[in-house]
Protein backbone atom coordinates (compact mmCIF):
# COMPACT_ATOMS: atom_id res chain seq x y z
CA UNK A 1 0.00 0.00 0.00
CA UNK A 2 1.22 3.51 -0.81
CA UNK A 3 1.95 5.64 2.26
CA UNK A 4 3.39 9.09 2.83
CA UNK A 5 7.07 9.36 3.70
CA UNK A 6 6.08 11.01 6.98
CA UNK A 7 3.77 8.14 7.90
CA UNK A 8 6.51 5.60 7.19
CA UNK A 9 9.06 7.61 9.19
CA UNK A 10 6.76 7.83 12.22
CA UNK A 11 5.86 4.13 12.00
CA UNK A 12 9.53 3.08 11.71
CA UNK A 13 10.41 5.31 14.66
CA UNK A 14 7.63 3.82 16.80
CA UNK A 15 8.59 0.28 15.74
CA UNK A 16 12.17 0.92 16.82
CA UNK A 17 10.98 2.37 20.16
CA UNK A 18 8.70 -0.61 20.69
CA UNK A 19 11.58 -2.99 19.94
CA UNK A 20 13.76 -1.33 22.58
CA UNK A 21 15.64 1.56 20.95
CA UNK A 22 16.09 4.83 22.84
CA UNK A 23 14.12 7.77 21.45
CA UNK A 24 17.03 9.50 19.68
CA UNK A 25 18.25 6.36 17.93
CA UNK A 26 14.68 5.42 17.01
CA UNK A 27 14.13 8.83 15.40
CA UNK A 28 17.32 8.48 13.37
CA UNK A 29 16.24 5.00 12.31
CA UNK A 30 12.89 6.40 11.14
CA UNK A 31 14.61 9.01 8.96
CA UNK A 32 17.09 6.45 7.61
CA UNK A 33 14.27 3.97 6.88
CA UNK A 34 12.53 6.51 4.64
CA UNK A 35 15.73 7.19 2.71
CA UNK A 36 16.37 3.45 2.52
CA UNK A 37 12.97 2.72 1.01
CA UNK A 38 12.95 5.71 -1.36
CA UNK A 39 16.31 4.53 -2.70
CA UNK A 40 14.78 1.10 -3.37
CA UNK A 41 17.05 -0.74 -0.97
CA UNK A 42 16.11 -4.12 0.51
CA UNK A 43 13.53 -3.85 3.29
CA UNK A 44 14.97 -7.00 4.89
CA UNK A 45 17.89 -4.85 6.09
CA UNK A 46 15.46 -2.72 8.09
CA UNK A 47 13.63 -5.74 9.50
CA UNK A 48 16.93 -7.35 10.51
CA UNK A 49 18.01 -4.14 12.25
CA UNK A 50 14.72 -4.03 14.18
CA UNK A 51 15.06 -7.69 15.14
CA UNK A 52 18.55 -7.10 16.53
CA UNK A 53 17.38 -4.55 19.11
CA UNK A 54 18.23 -3.68 21.83
CA UNK A 55 21.68 -4.04 20.19
CA UNK A 56 22.79 -3.75 16.60
CA UNK A 57 22.99 -1.05 13.95
CA UNK A 58 20.05 1.06 15.16
CA UNK A 59 22.07 1.73 18.31
CA UNK A 60 25.59 1.60 16.84
CA UNK A 61 25.31 3.70 13.66
CA UNK A 62 24.04 6.93 15.28
CA UNK A 63 26.74 6.64 17.95
CA UNK A 64 29.46 6.08 15.32
CA UNK A 65 28.26 9.13 13.37
CA UNK A 66 28.18 11.18 16.57
CA UNK A 67 31.79 10.20 17.38
CA UNK A 68 32.87 11.31 13.90
CA UNK A 69 31.05 14.65 14.28
CA UNK A 70 32.64 15.20 17.70
CA UNK A 71 36.03 15.26 15.97
CA UNK A 72 35.03 18.02 13.55
CA UNK A 73 37.34 20.91 12.78
CA UNK A 74 35.69 24.12 11.54
CA UNK A 75 32.52 22.19 10.75
CA UNK A 76 34.18 19.46 8.69
CA UNK A 77 34.34 15.90 9.98
CA UNK A 78 35.37 12.60 8.50
CA UNK A 79 35.96 9.09 9.67
CA UNK A 80 35.45 5.43 8.88
CA UNK A 81 32.20 3.55 9.39
CA UNK A 82 31.77 -0.20 9.76
CA UNK A 83 30.74 -1.48 6.33
CA UNK A 84 29.19 -4.74 7.56
CA UNK A 85 25.78 -3.03 7.27
CA UNK A 86 26.64 -1.12 4.09
CA UNK A 87 23.11 -0.55 2.76
CA UNK A 88 21.96 0.74 6.14
CA UNK A 89 25.11 2.87 6.54
CA UNK A 90 24.33 4.53 3.20
CA UNK A 91 20.80 5.30 4.35
CA UNK A 92 21.91 6.77 7.68
CA UNK A 93 24.49 9.00 5.98
CA UNK A 94 21.97 10.16 3.37
CA UNK A 95 19.42 10.95 6.10
CA UNK A 96 21.74 13.34 7.94
CA UNK A 97 20.47 16.94 8.12
CA UNK A 98 23.83 18.30 6.97
CA UNK A 99 25.78 17.56 3.80
CA UNK A 100 27.38 14.12 4.07
CA UNK A 101 28.82 11.57 1.68
CA UNK A 102 30.10 8.03 2.04
CA UNK A 103 33.07 6.89 -0.04
CA UNK A 104 33.46 3.41 -1.48
CA UNK A 105 36.11 2.75 1.17
CA UNK A 106 33.60 3.40 3.95
CA UNK A 107 34.77 6.86 4.99
CA UNK A 108 32.06 9.39 5.71
CA UNK A 109 32.67 13.07 4.98
CA UNK A 110 30.37 15.47 6.87
CA UNK A 111 30.09 19.22 6.28
CA UNK A 112 28.23 20.71 9.22
CA UNK A 113 28.27 24.11 7.51
CA UNK A 114 25.92 23.04 4.71
CA UNK A 115 22.42 21.63 4.75
CA UNK A 116 21.83 18.32 3.04
CA UNK A 117 20.19 18.56 -0.36
CA UNK A 118 16.70 17.08 -0.23
CA UNK A 119 14.64 15.72 -3.08
CA UNK A 120 10.90 16.27 -3.24
CA UNK A 121 8.99 14.18 -0.74
CA UNK A 122 7.83 10.92 -2.21
CA UNK A 123 5.28 8.33 -1.34
CA UNK A 124 6.46 4.89 -0.34
CA UNK A 125 5.04 1.51 -1.23
CA UNK A 126 5.07 -0.39 2.06
CA UNK A 127 3.75 -3.94 2.00
CA UNK A 128 0.84 -4.84 4.27
CA UNK A 129 3.05 -7.48 5.90
CA UNK A 130 5.73 -4.92 6.82
CA UNK A 131 3.10 -2.41 7.92
CA UNK A 132 1.52 -5.03 10.21
CA UNK A 133 4.88 -6.15 11.64
CA UNK A 134 6.02 -2.59 12.36
CA UNK A 135 2.61 -1.71 13.84
CA UNK A 136 2.88 -4.71 16.17
CA UNK A 137 6.30 -3.52 17.35
CA UNK A 138 4.95 0.01 17.82
CA UNK A 139 2.07 -1.35 19.91
CA UNK A 140 4.59 -2.32 22.58
CA UNK A 141 4.67 1.39 23.48
CA UNK A 142 1.01 1.35 24.51
CA UNK A 143 -0.19 0.68 28.03
CA UNK A 144 -3.18 -1.57 28.68
CA UNK A 145 -6.56 0.12 28.98
CA UNK A 146 -7.42 -0.39 32.64
CA UNK A 147 -8.32 1.54 35.77
CA UNK A 148 -4.84 0.77 37.15
CA UNK A 149 -3.11 2.37 34.16
CA UNK A 150 -5.42 5.39 34.35
CA UNK A 151 -4.64 5.78 38.07
CA UNK A 152 -0.95 5.76 37.11
CA UNK A 153 -1.48 8.71 34.78
CA UNK A 154 -2.30 7.12 31.42
CA UNK A 155 -5.00 8.67 29.27
CA UNK A 156 -7.52 11.14 30.62
CA UNK A 157 -7.71 9.48 34.02
CA UNK A 158 -10.87 8.16 35.67
CA UNK A 159 -12.92 11.34 35.33
CA UNK A 160 -12.91 12.13 31.63
CA UNK A 161 -15.61 14.78 31.24
CA UNK A 162 -14.90 16.53 27.95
Amino acid sequence: MIRSANEVMVLATKAARGAGAPAAQAAQFGAAAVVHLIEGRDIEVLDTALASLPDGPIIELPLALMRIVEGQVEGIAQGPLDQSQNALVQSYVAAMPCAAALTAEGVVHIDLNRRAPRAAVQRINLSEQTYAAWTALAAALLVPESDASRLSGAGAGLTDND
